[in-house]
């Protein structure tokens, strides 16, 4: 397929997070379908393959600092829009401060624009003040949503219409990798950044340990890098559960530890939509997720392809832990259900939905 429009994906990185993976995979999708891809990335750090070109402004400005930083990245970014006859952008970055919005809004001008949003905590999008955000992001060509709660909290909380909802996709393994070396025989999986505030690995801490599954042997991994890595650390040595619990770093190849997990685990305070719940789910793997803000009740539906708890409640999670323990049928069945549950969220049924978006 022959697009002749020139699409910049402009993204914090393309490292560690969901929002940076799916920059990646974006840009990708959208090469696939024969769009010119530019990659503007604000932060030098780049662990996921992508396709086009990329400009790495963190690299570049590296000796700058503070607001002067800002204003030569700034107009570095529009004389490279003018220049390479850029036509579209798609913003991935979080958006909290009003000035360099407003200053971003003049780079961007009369350019086709869409503003996506990874999460419920809209804060991290868009300004408090009503006003603001209209003035913003009222004639943005479209602001993408990951899920329908997202976009209905924008609708009530803004009073923006120009809003759709397109589920991040996700790519289906075509084979069972090997195990990787170390782990134990049978373990609960969280994947993800290590932080407390938004994960809230205190409560998984919590679960684990009112649940039967060190009777059960059944460990837990927690596989990422995170700035509350040390004080978790603490946690799992305080509770005693060192032999039973562990960190492992971020690893660029999740798919080997998801697939030879019993369950992937989320406990979010909120989300967008959890990429790790749909990869888990695509790869095989059953979840056990709390039913935090936005996300897991549009992708688990409870005892078909995993379980939904209440969020901020320990034993109930422990409980669902240990019902995957106990209950081999019931686990058996979420199980086979796992991958035909987010068969809508292939990669080709993702990538027509976006074509469809920037043909209207």
């Amino acid at each position: 397929m022959n697009n002749n429009r020139k699409i910049a994906i402009v993204s914090a990185s393309l490292g560690v997070g969901g929002a940076e993976r799916f920059a990646a995979m974006l840009g990708t999708m959208l090469h696939g379908l024969g769009y010119e891809i530019h990659h503007l990335i604000i932060l030098d750090f780049v662990t996921y393959e992508y396709e086009g070109k990329l400009v790495n402004l963190g690299k570049m400005f590296a000796q700058e600092q503070g607001v002067f930083r800002a204003v030569k990245k700034g107009k570095y970014i529009a004389r490279y829009l003018h220049d390479n006859q850029i036509d579209t952008i798609i913003d991935l970055r979080s958006r909290p401060m009003l000035v360099r919005e407003i200053f971003t809004k003049w780079i961007y001008g009369q350019r086709k624009a869409y503003f996506m949003v990874h999460s419920s905590n809209l804060d991290m999008y868009f300004p408090k003040s009503r006003f603001w955000t209209k003035y913003l992001y009222s004639k943005a060509t479209k602001i993408v949503t990951v899920s329908k709660a997202v976009e209905q909290k924008i609708k009530q909380q803004y009073g923006l219409t120009n809003t759709k909802t397109i589920y991040n996709p996700v790519i289906f393994p075509d084979a069972v990798n090997d195990k990787p070396s170390g782990l134990p025989e049978t373990y609960f999986l969280f994947f993800g950044r290590l932080e407390n505030a938004i994960k809230n690995l205190s409560l998984l801490l919590e679960a684990y340990e009112l649940s039967e599954a060190k009777q059960k042997g059944v460990s837990m991994i927690l596989l990422g890098d995170g700035s509350d890595k040390d004080t978790i650390a603490g946690k799992i040595q305080q509770k005693q559960l060192s032999s039973f619990v562990k960190i492992i770093p971020f690893q660029k190849e999740v798919l080997p530890f998801i697939q030879h997990a019993k369950a992937t685990v989320l406990t979010s305070r909120y989300e967008g939509f959890p990429m790790s719940l749909i990869e888990s789910l695509a790869a095989g793997t059953p979840v056990i997720s709390v039913d935090c803000e936005s996300g897991p009740n549009e992708i688990v539906r409870n005892e078909v392809n995993g379980l939904l708890v209440e969020n901020h409640k320990p034993q109930a999670l422990a409980n669902a832990m240990n019902l995957f323990i106990a209950d081999e049928n019931l686990y058996r069945n979420c199980k086979n259900n796992a991958k035909q549950s987010v068969e809508h969220l292939s990669l080709n049924a993702i990538t027509q939905a976006w074509q469809q978006l920037l043909n209207e």
